[in-house]
C-alpha cells in the first residue's frame, strides 16, 4: 500500500468518510510549528506509567516509514528526546503521535521529525518493565490498532482503520475533487439555503 498518498488529504478532509471515533482528541497537537502533513501505518505502543522502554524498543521494530503511536499513561514523565528522536528518523520512523510528553522539543525541531502529543515537559522516564510493543492501544481517546493509517498536521490526527483505508482514500479524494469543483460563490448560496432551510 501507499501510504504517503494518504497525506494527500488532511484530517478536515478525511472528517466526510470518518467517524468522530476516528479522530484524536483536541488535546493532541503539534508540538513544534508549521510540522508538515504527515501520513503512515502506526506501530503502536502501551506505556507502563513513568517509563519509555517500550518506545524506545518501537523505534527499533517499527518498519520504515511507521508513525510511532504511544500511550504513556501519564504527563509526568517524557518519553522521548533529541538522541532517541534523531536515531528513529535515520532508521526511517515518519513521525510520532504520543498521548503524553516529550523532552528537547529545540532538537527535535531542528530534527524536523513530525512529533504530536499533549505537550512538553523535562523530566525523563525510566526503563524497567519490557512489555510487548505493536498491541491494539487507546490513544487521543480513541483506539488505535497496529496498521491503521494515520493522517497527522496542524488540524489534527485521523486515525484510519486499516481494513477500510483504501475505501476512504477513494471516498476522500471524490468529496475533495467535488468541493473544488463548485465556486465558493456557489457554496455560499448552497449554504445560505441549508440555513434558511431550518428557520423557514
Amino acid at each position: 500500500m501507499d501510504y504517503k498518498k494518504f497525506a494527500d488529504f488532511s484530517p478536515c478532509d478525511y472528517a466526510g468518510p470518518l467517524k468522530r471515533e476516528s479522530f484524536m482528541d483536541a488535546g493532541m497537537k503539534e508540538l513544534w510549528p508549521e510540522i508538515p502533513r504527515v501520513s503512515g501505518p502506526a506501530f503502536t505502543v502501551e506505556m507502563v506509567a513513568g517509563e519509555n522502554l517500550a518506545l524506545h524498543r518501537a523505534i527499533y521494530e517499527a518498519p520504515v516509514g511507521s508513525i510511532i503511536v504511544a500511550q504513556s499513561n501519564t504527563v509526568d514523565y517524557s518519553v522521548i528526546g533529541g538522541n532517541v528522536t534523531e536515531i528513529a528518523q535515520k532508521r526511517g520512523i515518519a513521525g510520532f503521535v504520543i498521548d503524553g510528553t516529550v523532552r528537547d522539543i529545540g532538537e527535535i525541531k531542528e530534527l524536523k521529525m513530525p512529533m504530536f502529543g499533549r505537550g512538553v515537559l523535562p523530566m525523563p522516564g525510566g526503563k524497567k518493565n519490557a512489555v510487548p510493543v505493536n498491541v491494539p492501544i487507546t490513544a487521543g481517546g480513541i483506539a488505535v490498532n497496529p496498521g491503521d493509517i494515520i493522517v497527522a498536521d496542524e488540524e489534527g490526527i485521523a486515525v484510519i482503520p486499516k481494513d477500510k483505508a483504501e475505501e476512504i482514500y477513494t471516498q476522500t479524494k471524490a468529496n475533495v475533487e467535488k468541493d473544488k469543483a463548485m465556486s465558493f460563490e456557489q457554496w455560499a448560496t448552497n449554504h445560505k439555503e441549508k440555513i434558511d432551510s431550518f428557520y423557514n
